[in-house]
Order: structure tokens, then sequence, then C-alpha cells
């Protein structure tokens, strides 16, 4: 079996490698003291399209394959964990899933400006009396026919003081 990387994610890693290097790095502890959210570098970012890495060029993505994905957001993640957490919620838990298992017009309204980094996608799994345990969630969706009624609380929303989604 062969470990080694393609081309492209090669020059995935290098291309991120550099913009973590030169932008997100200089910043990473300003971030973190203050707990802002460093929208300048989501922005700058989407322009590279790493905003939608493995999500199909036919919604907004860059059409990357998983591992070219896994790749930005490690690289990211070495000098910063914040940033890259802000992609991986964005990418791995909202827009992902929404490729996955939304309908064609979900899609076409919430995943194109997901994928494209125009809109900001989040993510609340963690819950007052369940922490993160998926299985102790007490939210619940109600299907009212032609829409569903959510119920339940959730705190800690990863990306959720500036999502979109």
């Amino acid at each position: 079996m062969n470990f080694a990387l393609t081309r492209e994610q090669e020059f995935v890693r290098q291309m991120v490698r550099e913009f973590a290097e030169t932008e997100v790095k200089p910043i990473a502890a300003e971030i973190d003291e203050t707990e802002r959210f460093p929208m300048e570098n989501v922005e700058k970012m989407a322009k590279l399209g790493m905003m939608g890495i493995p999500i199909p060029k036919e919604y907004g993505g860059a059409g990357g394959d998983v591992l070219s994905y896994i790749i930005a957001v490690e690289e990211l993640s070495k000098v910063c964990g914040t940033t890259g957490v802000i992609v991986s919620a964005h990418t791995s838990l909202c827009a992902s899933l929404i490729y996955e298992h939304g309908t064609e017009e979900q899609k076409q309204k919430y995943l194109i400006p997901l994928a494209k980094g125009e809109k900001i996608g989040a993510f609340g799994l963690t819950e007052p009396n369940a922490g993160t345990d998926a299985a102790g969630q007490q939210s619940v969706a109600i299907d009212m026919g032609d829409h569903y009624l959510l119920n339940g609380s959730k705190i800690f929303i990863t990306n959720g003081g500036v999502a979109d989604v």
C-alpha cells in the first residue's frame, strides 16, 4: 500500500502551511487571549478555497479529497488550535452534513455559501445536562409535517457567535 501523498495533497500542505505561518501564527496568541473570532483570516481562507475543500465544485467547494482537507486542518492547527477548530466545525460538522444528508434545496440555499466561505457554519452538541454525550441528549426535533419544531438547550456552540448556519 502506498502511503505517499499525491502531488495535489503536497500542494495543499505547502499552501496551507505557508498561509498558517504568515497569516495565522502571528495573531494566534492574541485571538486565544482575547477570545476573538479571527474573521479576517476566515475571509482569507475563503478566498483560498479552504472553507470547502472536500465539498464538490458543483456546490461551491474546492472538490478536494478528504485527506487534503485533513492536511489543511492539521497545518492550521499546528500554529493555532482555534483556527483549526473553526475550519473543522464549519466544514466537517456543518457543511459536510448538509452535503451528505441535505435536500437539494438545502444544498443550494446553505451548502454553496458555506463551501465558498461566504457563510460560517456552527455545530451545537453540548447540553447543560448531557455535556457532549450524544446518547444523553435531551433536545428533540418534532416533525410538524412541513417543518420541524426544535426544543432543547445547547451550550458551547462552536462558531455560534458568528455563524450564519
